[in-house]
């Protein structure tokens, strides 16, 4: 079975989120099932990765969106390093930039992308078993395939859509339908939602199945989708969540070359200490006290438009009894509120960026991860946090609840229902009392280390969608 996941970010090439960790670690997975042939199709990025490597170009030609001619080329990395094949489509002054977001012409952006890659395996008569789309980017591949002409050769070939985040589904006005290639007019409604060309409503219409990246999202889409709440309900007989994994060879505390004292289950508590006081030396904190960390972008779905008001309320309510640190970035208001705590208390430390080595030593350092998010569709971090014996303090949704349980009803994490300053800081409080028991914050590094999220499990059940 041969298998192209389309995305714009794979991880290690390019990254924002989790959608980038999903792509580069997947594919890698069902390449060892047998008689699988998983690849990735991805932009063209001005990164390291690719000055990096080797590329072959595998193809050179032209596509037309709308009245203008576009060149598309599509180079092949080599050697196969990162465990499948991978393929990155260039096209001069759209696939061709820095970073995979934040351009005013990103409908271009993807369009190009989505009819390059159709454009590419028709002309070379490459027709997979199936076509996996990765968010609204390439949300409009499976109604191409099944009503362009130009695409006729790959009609029939099996879509799957992956819903990693449906707060982005890629809207754009009706005027857009002319840098679409030709299709059949008739068909226009499985294109619109509410007036608008809707590339995620589009992909659940017309994908052959859809996924989510838990079980619990799935369920919440049902009454919270941003608008496409009914077309969920209506899809549902072809919708299946599936919880992401994490890539075991890249997060393993035991051989990461990212941290400074690798560890296993064994002498964990011994070496997450070391890992802790290096991380404190650096940055002013006492590594005598319990260490809380966020790590992710400053968005409000995430519940970082929280953190200033939990960081005082935290340090005051605890009478500084607690270590606080954060990385990340985004909304330039959170940014600079942290930073004024960040010159105000000697227990809170703040980096900006997204720093993926510093990421991995705050995991491996800390006692508690917070992840107070609004929105959270799978979530990757609380998986790599007890991974490497990290205690989960989250909010009660999507995959976190899924994935972390509360140890009063006898898993290893701290949960909360609210999304607010008071419910945290109160889950925060709690785990102050069980860092206080070193018996049982053992006890939690332990069992946090023992649960198995890898990657096989839910890569056997994409297989077994596929094959559906």
């Amino acid at each position: 079975m041969v298998i192209y996941h389309l995305s714009t970010e794979c991880y290690p090439i390019a990254k924002v989120g989790g959608l980038a960790d999903v792509v580069g670690a997947l594919p890698k997975y069902q390449n060892k099932i047998k008689g699988i042939d998983a690849k990735v199709v991805m932009p063209w990025y001005n990164k390291p990765f690719v000055y990096e490597h080797e590329f072959d170009i595998v193809f050179d030609g032209f596509i037309h969106q709308g009245s203008n001619m576009l060149q598309i080329q599509v180079f092949k990395e080599k050697t196969n390093t990162l465990g499948f094949e991978l393929f990155m489509v260039k096209i001069p002054g759209l696939l061709d930039r820095d970073n995979p977001y934040g351009y005013q012409d990103e409908s271009f952006q993807f369009l190009a992308f989505q009819q390059g890659i159709l454009h590419w395996l028709t002309a070379m008569e490459i027709r997979p078993d199936v076509l996996h789309c990765h968010d609204y980017h390439t949300g409009l591949v499976p109604f191409m395939v099944a009503h362009c002409p130009e695409f006729e050769f790959l009609k029939g070939v099996k879509t799957i859509g992956t819903i990693h985040n449906g707060e982005y589904q890629g809207m754009m006005s009706w005027n857009m339908a002319n840098y679409l290639p030709s299709f059949d007019a008739y068909k226009w409604g499985l294109l619109d939602w509410n007036g608008f060309i809707n590339p995620l409503a589009s992909m659940i219409k017309c994908a052959d199945a859809f996924t989510t990246v838990s079980e619990g999202y799935l369920e919440e889409l049902f009454i919270s989708f941003r608008g496409l709440e009914s077309l969920v309900r209506q899809e549902f007989g072809k919708a299946y969540g599936i919880i992401n994994g994490i890539d075991t060879e890249v997060w393993n505390p035991e051989t990461d070359p990212m941290l400074d004292f690798n560890f296993n289950i064994k002498n964990a508590v011994a070496q997450k200490k070391k890992n802790k006081e290096k991380l404190c030396k650096e940055y002013g904190l006492k590594p005598e006290l319990p260490l809380f960390a966020f790590i992710g972008r400053f968005a409000t779905e995430k519940g970082a438009d929280l953190l200033p008001d939990v960081v005082w309320k935290s340090i005051k309510q605890s009478y500084g009894a607690l270590n606080i640190m954060i990385l990340g970035s985004g909304n330039s208001y959170i940014e600079n509120k942290l930073k004024e705590y960040d010159y105000t208390y000697t227990n809170f430390a703040l980096d900006l960026g997204y720093k993926e080595h510093l990421s991995h030593k705050i995991y491996a350092s800390a006692d508690f991860l917070l992840m107070p998010s609004r929105v959270e569709p799978c979530g990757l971090n609380q998986m790599y946090s007890m991974r490497y014996g990290t205690v989960p303090v989250v909010r009660f949704t999507g995959g976190l609840r899924d994935t972390v349980e509360d140890i009063s009803t006898g898993g290893a994490g701290l949960n909360f229902t609210y999304p607010g300053v008071d419910d945290i800081v109160h889950a925060m409080n709690r785990a102050i009392a069980i860092y206080n028991q070193k018996g049982a914050m053992k006890d939690l590094i332990y069992a946090n280390m023992n649960f198995d999220f890898a990657w096989e499990k839910s890569a056997e059940k994409y297989i077994a969608l596929y094959n559906h």
